[in-house]
Parts: C-alpha cells; sequence; structure tokens
C-alpha cells in the first residue's frame, strides 16, 4: 500500500501525516491518495466520517466512469492508462475520487500513468484548489490516452496498405486484434466523457470557470476519441469482411484449378484404363509405336479439353 498525503496553502505545498489530511478544513486544500491492491480504505480511514456510500464508491471491486453529487461534494471515477503495463492487469487503471471544497481523496489499485505529473504540479503549488486537480487530472488522462487510440488507426491504416499487395497473410489477427482493443478502450472513453460532463453541470463553488475550461477540453478529446474509435471498429470490420472475401476467392481459385487439372486426366484416366485392359483385339498391340502412338493422343485429348476451358473463359480470375 502506498499513501500520497499534503495540503497546500497560499501557494505552499507540505507533506502531512494522512490523518491531517482526513481532519483539514482549510483554508487551503489538502489531497490524500492511496494505492493498494486490497479493496478496504487504510485503517486510519475507516474511523472517519466518510459516506459510507463514499466509502462503498472509493474501494468497488468493479467500477466504471461516473460523476455522482452527494451533499457539497462529488464522486468521479475516470479510466486512464497505467504507469506501467503488465500482464496480470488491465491497463486502463481506475481512479475513484472524492472531492469536497477543501480536501480530496482518491484510491487506485496500480498508479496512473498521469498521476507523476499531477503530483509533481501539487507539490509545486500550482494547483491551488480541487478544481485545479481535478481539471489537471482529466486533461493529463486524456493526453495520455489519445496516443494510443491514434496508434490504433494508424495500424489500422497499415492493415488496410497492406490489402492491396499479395502479402496479407497474418493480417486476420492483427486485424481482429485492432478491433478488440478499440472495443475495450470505448468500453471506457465514452464513460470518462460522460462523467466530465456531468461534472460541469454541477456547479460546484470550488469549481471555477478556468477549470470547467479545462475539464470541457478533456471532455472534447474524449468525445474525439470515441469518435476515433467507432470509426477503427467499423473500418476493422469491413477490413477483416475483406479478408474474408479475399480468402474465400483464394480458395475458390485453387479448387477451380484442381477441378480443371482432375477434369483434364479424367477422359486420359478412361483411355488408358481402356487400353490397359488385359484382353485380345486392342488395336495396335503388336505395333511398334503404339505406345507413342497413344501418349500423343492423350496430349491432343488434354490439349482439347484446356482449350475448351479457355473458350469458357472459365481460366479468368
Amino acid at each position: 500500500m502506498q499513501e500520497f498525503a499534503a495540503i497546500v496553502e497560499q501557494g505552499q505545498a507540505k507533506v502531512v501525516p494522512s490523518s491531517e489530511v482526513l481532519a483539514y478544513t482549510g483554508p487551503g486544500f489538502a489531497w490524500l491518495h492511496v494505492e493498494s491492491m486490497e479493496p478496504r480504505l487504510p485503517t486510519d480511514m475507516r474511523g472517519t466520517t466518510l459516506p459510507e456510500i463514499v466509502t462503498s464508491a472509493l474501494t468497488a471491486t468493479e467500477t466504471r466512469p461516473r460523476c455522482d453529487a452527494i451533499d457539497h461534494g462529488a464522486i468521479l471515477n475516470l479510466r486512464g492508462t497505467a504507469l506501467e503495463i503488465r500482464d496480470d492487469s488491465d491497463w486502463l487503471v481506475s481512479i475513484r475520487l472524492w472531492v469536497q471544497r477543501d480536501r480530496i481523496i482518491s484510491f487506485s489499485r496500480t498508479t496512473l500513468g498521469a498521476m507523476p505529473k499531477v503530483r509533481t504540479a501539487f507539490l509545486d503549488g500550482k494547483l491551488a484548489d480541487p478544481g485545479d486537480l481535478v481539471s489537471m487530472l482529466a486533461r493529463e488522462i486524456s493526453l495520455e490516452l489519445d496516443p494510443h487510440v491514434a496508434g490504433l488507426s494508424d495500424q489500422l491504416d497499415d492493415c488496410e496498405t497492406e490489402l492491396e499487395t499479395s502479402n496479407h497473410y497474418g493480417l486476420r489477427r492483427v486485424v481482429a486484434q485492432i478491433r478488440s482493443t478499440a472495443i475495450s478502450l470505448r468500453r471506457f472513453v465514452a464513460p470518462d466523457r460522460d462523467a466530465l460532463d456531468a461534472l460541469t453541470s454541477l456547479n460546484f463553488p470550488w469549481l471555477a470557470e478556468e477549470d470547467v475550461l479545462h475539464i470541457r477540453e478533456a471532455s472534447d478529446r474524449f468525445a474525439r476519441m470515441t469518435e476515433e474509435l467507432e470509426a477503427v471498429r467499423e473500418r476493422a470490420a469491413l477490413v477483416h469482411e475483406q479478408l474474408t472475401d479475399l480468402r474465400t476467392e483464394l480458395v475458390d481459385q485453387r479448387s477451380l484449378y484442381i477441378a480443371i487439372v482432375a477434369f483434364i486426366f479424367l477422359p486420359l484416366t478412361f483411355i488408358t484404363g481402356l487400353l490397359g485392359m488385359n484382353v485380345e483385339g486392342i488395336p495396335f498391340a503388336h505395333h511398334p509405336h503404339a505406345f507413342l502412338g497413344v501418349v500423343l493422343f492423350c496430349i491432343v485429348v488434354g490439349l482439347v479439353v484446356f482449350g475448351w476451358f479457355g473458350v469458357r473463359h472459365w481460366l479468368r480470375r
């Protein structure tokens, strides 16, 4: 478990014990951030006067982005990229915040990618109130996530380019992975936008006009990413259909070649089988050039069959 507790007063920040943050009432504002894999608050927080609904929201196992007003505070959940992506965890991290006029309590299971910048700005005294912290956090989360969404679009562009060449083997797996990632991202990017829009509509006194503008900017960025993810998902589905059509066309073409070869050898097999019968009366059975004559006859039959396929235009792609 890791904790970060600090207070900002008159542009000066200082790190304090978490108990001071829990008892803080102004004139500046305090921030307590807890990172723990355990779905419960630290021991020194369990005896506080936090509403039960706030405690449940901060420690919930399954979360999605949301924003709800409770008395004079707000519960805000956001999703952003993790600072370190591990194979055994989701690379989108949930951060839950309980925001009041003079205090913020936040909880996450792993470190958010945007957290170091926000923490540094807080310690430098650049965040004067809860609105500054929330707006910066929303902005940094959207900026961290934007390159990942743009990267999906670029990967899909490369796949579409490879479709124009003959080297499109293995693309189905790549396109499926891109589509799956886009669907997974959209599940949280769109609610992030909705949560921020809900926050700006609550008109809290600690949310200054400049903070609202920054939050709306982040919300617009989330909206654009949502639209781009939808486009990626639809384009990936279209590319997948094209790959399926190409695969079907390739199978049909190969089946046609096999059928042509089989059709050519079908009459030849009949001729050789007929002439190979161990019976008397076969024409030219004792002639010295009979074998050569049969071979030439088979070649002529094969060319006739092949020419008939050409006349019927069955050899065209």
